[in-house]
């Protein structure tokens, strides 16, 4: 916790001063631009907190990024903020803690991922969030910017009326986007939990109120009903039949498949083992799963599917997201740039974002960010981000520590 007090106090300080050159011209040998086009020799010039021009410009850098590649700033669409590690080293509970120790451990969460390159984040979690995300958005904390699900609705939460009611609530209370889980979880066999009338329910509630909807589904069946009865994006679609993701393609949903999620687990088994359904048959599921992850994304892929980025970051992957890539490019056969594509202009269009941030353009949100490296040739670049901004205001930079 001193060591995120101290980094706070220098970002503060730092941002502050940087705020006070207008306007901020960058300079960039390489930048994806995050619609799949490659910009050679280019200024980006800030004014404020958005892109007011691109192109060439003579006047000295203010911030030289010649030799790393500079992207939007990436966006993952699948994270809970709150979960982490008490200090046993072990899964944490929110009922153990007091609500101070919870948003601080999801303040801490939020910066980590913040400085591995990602500005703008939605967690589909705890309703300690809405705080959280209004704390970063009036500059109180350091953060990506947050939208948040504040909760979920499941098979428990009633009867269509209750669900409803509950969808009203949830969204009065501040909610971005609405959660469902379709489906159980992975680590219990993934099969529709839901009924086709729960589904409908909610999803029509939502939509009433004009929110998206994101849906945890792994089976086809209750995919298939979520989208039928209009949601926005499927979660996870481990075992998505050909049939569905046809259906995903025709209406133009968002898939969301994870990779990182399992692997974390799996790296982190010792600290989930024995609370609720993380036993040896839940993490054997698990394992299982990462081939047929691989296999959905190659299918997905194949079908023109609108393939977003999101991890499913929970306890100990915070600030690893960029593992993501990696994972996907290595083992799912995605290509580099779709990738990049799927983290930056993609992922805010599928946000209902796109006007605002996810690419490098005049009048877009100044969220940039530079790597070592460029992840078209070596995807494992993505570990390597050394500058960040925010809104025009500079979080990190290390580019040239290295240079």
């Amino acid at each position: 916790m001193k060591t995120f007090q101290i980094s706070l106090l220098v970002l503060l300080v730092s941002t502050a001063v940087l705020a006070a050159d207008n306007p901020v011209i960058l300079k960039a040998t390489t930048a994806l631009d995050g619609k799949g086009n490659v910009l050679r020799d280019a200024s980006i010039v800030v004014e404020g907190s958005r892109i007011a021009k691109l192109g060439r410009d003579s006047r000295t850098p203010t911030i030289d990024l010649r030799g790393l590649t500079v992207m939007p700033g990436w966006i993952d669409t699948h994270v809970h903020l709150s979960w982490h590690f008490g200090p046993d080293g072990r899964l944490a509970s929110e009922r153990g803690e007091t609500a101070q120790q919870s948003v601080l451990y999801a303040a801490g969460n939020a910066y980590v991922t913040l400085m591995a390159g990602f500005t703008t984040v939605q967690s589909l979690g705890a309703p300690i969030e809405r705080d959280l995300r209004d704390a970063i958005a009036q500059g109180v904390v350091p953060g990506p910017r947050i939208l948040t699900s504040m909760g979920s609705i499941n098979e428990t939460d009633g009867d269509p009326a209750k669900i409803r009611a509950r969808v009203k609530q949830m969204m009065a209370e501040g909610a971005d986007v609405l959660k469902i889980f379709a489906t159980k979880s992975i680590r219990d066999g993934g099969a529709q939990s839901m009924t086709d009338i729960q589904i409908q329910a909610a999803c029509a509630q939502a939509k009433a109120l004009g929110k998206r909807i994101a849906v945890h589904a792994h089976a086809s069946d209750g995919a298939k009903a979520s989208i039928m009865a209009g949601c926005t994006s499927i979660e996870h679609g481990t075992m998505l039949n050909d049939e569905v993701l046809d259906l995903i393609a025709k209406r133009g949903i968002y898939f969301d498949p994870n990779f990182l999620v399992l692997h974390n687990y799996l790296e982190n088994k010792p600290k989930f083992l024995g609370i609720g359904n993380y036993t040896e048959e839940g993490f054997a599921y698990m394992e299982k799963a990462l081939p047929m992850v691989a296999d959905v994304l190659r299918r997905a892929a194949a079908r023109k599917v609108k393939i977003v980025f999101g991890t499913d970051a929970v306890a100990g992957a915070h600030g690893r997201n960029a593992e993501e890539f990696i994972y996907r490019v290595r083992d799912g056969g995605q290509a580099p740039m779709d990738a990049i594509i799927g983290a930056t202009s993609l992922a805010a269009e599928s946000l209902s974002l796109g006007d605002r941030i996810g690419s490098i353009a005049p009048g877009m949100e100044a969220d940039l960010i530079a790597t070592e490296g460029n992840p078209l040739e070596d995807i494992t670049s993505v570990r390597r981000v050394v500058f960040v901004m925010k809104g025009g205001k500079v979080i990190k930079n290390e580019a040239r520590k290295s240079q």
